[in-house]
């Protein structure tokens, strides 16, 4: 229930999560994070509480990184459903293998280099728009 402060959802812990699904790196001071030492307080009603917390949870990401992505103009897209990073972690499989059979076959001489190369040219581009159109947020 959102409003009511328990024991349990006091410091909730980050869902944070990266483009291939892993909880990213803590960072370190020395690294290049930015500091945000600005608090702001914003009051919300409960109706207005229970859609942010709904919006947030459908992006699997933590309240303050959907904000942050509000603020920086653009819109976070749902989770995507659970077998999509097993399936692209397929796709990239088949990427490298493509590689290899390229090397083999440019060192031998036995394929059309240009006809092969277009189409991992297009292998390319179909993982990046899978991963712009299911991923990415939105710019408004």
């Amino acid at each position: 229930m959102v409003g009511i402060i328990t024991a349990s959802n006091a410091f909730p812990l980050p869902r944070k999560r990266n483009l291939l699904g892993e909880t990213p790196k803590t960072p370190w001071k020395d690294d290049d994070m930015r500091n945000r030492n600005i608090h702001i307080q914003v009051w919300l009603d409960k109706k207005e509480a229970e859609h942010l917390q709904k919006m947030v949870k459908r992006s699997g990401l933590t309240r303050e990184a959907y904000l942050r992505q509000l603020i920086n103009g653009l819109v976070p897209r749902d989770l995507p459903p659970p077998d999509y990073f097993a399936m692209m972690r397929a796709l990239y499989e088949v990427g490298a293998a493509l590689g290899l059979i390229a090397q083999k076959a440019h060192a031998l001489g036995e394929i059309d280099a240009a006809r092969y190369d277009e189409a991992v040219g297009e292998y390319r581009r179909l993982v990046r728009d899978i991963t712009a159109a299911v991923i990415l947020p939105e710019k408004r």
